[in-house]
């Protein structure tokens, strides 16, 4: 792998974390949005400075020779434990104990840092090796350690997020789940990745030269690891969100009807308050349901009790249930009002009776039976027809 292998992740890391930082100067105080941020730093980073020209440059910078490989081991370390540390924020609970199970990973790896560290001291590099300093120096007092503990450390975070995404994909559904499986797959490539280097620094061990695993197919495991991983994070939020959006606008159209319905229950019209192209579809929903509220009032003196009876017991003789044949009752009750209301312009049956009001307990939801009803149901097209005979 060449430079561009790395650093291509590095600068997609660079843009995810560039669209999470707004987010987090407005609420820097989330545990889980901390995280993230953590992640996609310290993952940008892992890339960044494992890049072989990254490398180069800063053993030059320091004039150290291989200082480079303690870095980069240091950061993987730190990313280890930030995917566990996310995952413990992510799944959530009592906070006290997921602050208690976060400072413990923490510890832990700030440990197997410090430990790195102090190896890399005690060792001798004095040959610089870019690409596989692993294998090169497997042999050699301390560094040998060293190389062994981050590939230990590395393997236990990507088995433990293998098994806790597991476990938890059992638990749950949509997008979510499709999420954690897709973080299992990636953590399987990095599982694969550990395996790969520590067969070539295992075959040095004993004598034999297995360094074409370490060098050139352990990295793109990394690399397509890392990549999968952070989709599974991703996917969740990105496909929720776009989800409950796709919603929200079914759910303006399919109050299309009775808002139709409605809006020409008056000579006049029901007003609106014109909404520009861009508005929100929340906001459009909003709209939707108060303007067809609106045209209930209007509509008030004209519904029908007895029509709305007499439709009831049709819709439940056709084998409709409760809930439908309750929102069959009201559509028709619409419909009829729409056409009284049409054959007295002038408003003059308007305060002779008390008024009846649907009873839309259900908010949106019975709004929505009542507008399916008022499109598909064969009880309302009778309705509509003997009204305008």
């Amino acid at each position: 792998m060449n430079g561009q292998d790395y650093y291509i992740p590095a600068a997609a890391m660079a843009v995810s974390l560039a669209f999470k930082l707004p987010a987090l100067r407005h609420n820097w105080r989330d545990p889980l949005l901390r995280s993230v941020v953590a992640l996609l730093t310290l993952a940008g980073a892992v890339f960044t400075f494992a890049a072989p020209p990254t490398i180069a440059a800063v053993n030059r910078w320091t004039g150290i020779v291989n200082v480079s490989a303690p870095l980069v081991y240091c950061l993987i370390t730190a990313f280890s434990a930030s995917c566990l540390v996310l995952m413990v924020n992510w799944r959530g609970g009592p906070p006290e104990r997921t602050r208690r199970v976060s400072r413990r990973w923490i510890l832990g790896y700030s440990l197997v840092i410090v430990v790195l560290i102090v190896l890399f001291a005690l060792g001798e590099t004095p040959v610089e090796r870019l690409r596989d300093f692993d294998t090169y120096y497997a042999n050699t007092p301390y560094i040998g350690h060293l190389i062994a503990l981050y590939l230990l450390a590395h393997c236990v975070a990507a088995f433990v997020m293998v098994v806790l995404c597991w476990r938890w994909s059992l638990q749950v559904r949509g997008w979510l789940r499709i999420g954690l499986v897709i973080i299992v797959i990636g953590y399987v490539f990095n599982l694969a990745y550990d395996a790969t280097k520590m067969t070539a620094v295992v075959a040095r061990w004993s004598g034999h030269d297995l360094d074409d695993l370490s060098t050139f197919v352990a990295p793109p495991l990394a690399s397509l690891g890392a990549l999968v991983s952070a989709m599974g994070f991703v996917v969740p939020l990105v496909c929720q969100r776009l989800s409950d959006h796709w919603l929200t606008w079914a759910t303006y159209r399919r109050l299309g009807p009775l808002w139709h319905e409605v809006q020409i229950s008056a000579p006049s019209g029901t007003p609106s308050v014109p909404m520009a192209w861009w508005s929100a579809a929340e906001l459009r929903v909003i709209q939707r349901e108060s303007d067809i509220h609106d045209g209930f009032l209007h509509l008030g003196p004209y519904f029908d009790k007895g029509l709305g009876d007499g439709a009831y017991e049709r819709a439940v003789a056709g084998g409709a249930d409760e809930e439908t044949a309750r929102a069959v009752a009201e559509a028709a009750m619409v419909a009829a009002a729409v056409r009284a209301r049409s054959a007295d312009p002038d408003g003059r049956t308007t305060g002779e009776d008390e008024q009846t009001v649907l009873d839309t307990a259900d908010g949106p939801r019975d709004l929505l039976r009542i507008s399916d009803a008022l499109r598909h149901s064969p009880v309302v097209q009778a309705v509509r027809r003997e009204a305008t005979v």
